[in-house]
């Protein structure tokens, strides 16, 4: 498992902002320890106040400085989560679910069934409630007055798993039915935003060179000058910059094609084998890192699941199996307002795609299995959306994907295939992965390069794109983002 130049950067990069989190966590400033108390305890305003007092602050460190910044902001983060009130929410609900009354609703909120949170006293609901309630509520589903999955979808993901175990026989490669695709991403600045003539910073997210992902050439942006980061980056971006438009909306773009291939692993535990302890990078993902903690509650689940067991591959799957049938997907809360999105996963037994590769990530390292993040979009026809998973290194095979949210969709959501065609879903993304995606991140929490002067808009992942202006960030609602993907037949000129 040698690593390029490229990667050991990268690493060291990573190492350095984990030590600098701790670090700042050892300062222990009063301050953030009294504004986080507040804000769980829903005091919102108290919290803000607390935080602004101390950025006024003339002997600030520059570290404590910008996390300060970082919690004031991450304040008005959590608000623009919770948009709903009570009233809201039941008219969201009504417009959704057959024969609902009054009464049945406030026994769901007795119940728990949705994310609220206070903020000075007033409730408020998550933007997502309605949808998670069918997540979490499988048995609701002859209710819900708008259906959502179909057959057709579903059934043409199990072909495509088929169709790529068939090819891995058929050509005795783990990398098989390359495909050509040809991509436009789309990010435009809202009007009146930034005022007319200020520059705008934007990165947006293209492919990464993988052994899977190959033949990348970005095509065209808007504005035309543009950076592109190396094409081996763990978070892969063209830096794109242009004068605000004012009144019309600020469009930038960027156009480009590459080939993916699908993957299928064979791994048969009898061939398993110890990973290497004296690789740099099986040192590295087997830490504890941002968002994947080793709490007592972590170190119970991976023992108990762990058993007596020591084969990595048999391991892995303990972990991906219970991941598939435990947790319950739910769409989730901005990232950087979470602390640990892999205990947030286990605490609520829900979570999204991302949430649930960390929690499989942290079960996987405290095994001592190597894992590490991968994300960009999945392009799937009728199911395009930005989208996260994970590898883990197991010995001989390398690095190989691991897709724990199919895993729990193949087992739960799933519901026009047959029991049979579940499990042959579940068990392919252990080991494969389809070929409609598009990668651009392998690792979570890496810098943009260049390196952004002002707040990230999402500080673990990097999918809908990030913006600046006059040193300060745009957020999520201040813009919007589009990937339109079309299938190149191969060998046909693009």
């Amino acid at each position: 498992m040698n690593l390029s130049p490229r990667w050991k950067q990268s690493l060291a990069l990573a190492a350095s902002v984990l030590l600098g989190a701790l670090s700042l966590l050892a300062a222990g400033l009063p301050a953030l320890d009294e504004a986080a108390r507040l804000e769980e305890q829903g005091r919102c305003k108290d919290a803000s106040a607390l935080l602004q007092t101390t950025l006024a602050d003339t002997n600030l460190s520059p570290r404590l400085r910008q996390q300060t910044e970082f919690e004031l902001d991450r304040l008005d983060r959590i608000r623009k989560d919770y948009p709903l009130t009570r009233e809201s929410l039941f008219t969201a609900l009504q417009s959704a679910t057959r024969d609902l009354t009054p009464t049945e609703f406030e026994q769901w909120l007795e119940a728990g069934r949705f994310d609220r949170r206070s903020f000075d006293g007033e409730e408020r609901f998550m933007a997502s409630s309605v949808s998670n309630l069918y997540f979490r509520h499988p048995e609701l589903a002859g209710r819900r007055l708008k259906p959502g999955g179909t057959a057709g979808y579903q059934l043409s993901v199990w072909k495509n798993c088929q169709n790529l175990l068939a090819a891995v026989v058929r050509e005795k490669t783990n990398y098989v039915l390359p495909t050509r695709f040809s991509c436009t991403m789309t990010v435009q600045v809202k009007p009146d935003i930034v005022p007319a003539g200020e520059p705008i910073r934007c990165w947006l997210p293209v492919p990464r060179r993988y052994p899977f992902q190959r033949d990348i050439v970005i095509r065209f942006s808007q504005p035309l000058e543009r950076q592109v980061a190396d094409e081996f980056s763990p978070i892969r971006s063209v830096f794109l910059e242009q004068p605000s438009a004012g009144l019309q909306p600020t469009v930038f773009s960027v156009d480009y094609a590459y080939t993916a291939a699908g993957v299928r692993f064979d791994l048969q535990p009898k061939q398993s084998r110890p990973v290497p302890t004296n690789s740099p990078a099986a040192r590295f993902f087997t830490l504890e890192a941002p968002h994947i903690v080793f709490t007592p509650e972590m170190r119970a689940l991976a023992a108990e699941l762990a058993g007596k067991e020591t084969n990595p591959v048999l391991l892995a799957r303990r972990y991906y199996d219970w991941v598939s049938t435990n947790i319950q997907y739910s769409f989730a809360l901005e990232y950087s307002t979470i602390r640990n999105l892999g205990t947030y996963c286990l605490t609520n037994r829900y979570g999204d795609c991302g949430q649930e590769a960390f929690l499989f990530m942290t079960l996987c390292r405290l095994s001592g299995i190597p894992a590490r993040w991968q994300s960009g979009w999945a392009t799937f026809p009728g199911g395009e959306t930005i989208h996260d998973w994970c590898e883990i290194y197991l010995a001989p095979w390398g690095w190989v994907p691991v897709d724990p949210y199919m895993g729990i969709w193949a087992m739960q959501c799933a519901t026009h295939l047959s029991p049979d065609q579940r499990l042959q879903v579940r068990d392919f993304y252990f080991g494969g992965l389809d070929q409609w995606r598009m990668i651009t991140n392998s690792d979570h929490c890496q810098p943009l390069w260049p390196a952004k002067k002002s707040l990230r808009a999402d500080t673990v992942d990097f999918q809908r794109g990030e913006l600046e202006a006059a040193g300060k960030h745009l957020y999520f609602g201040q813009f919007s983002y589009d990937l339109i993907v079309h299938e190149i037949l191969m060998g046909v000129a693009e």
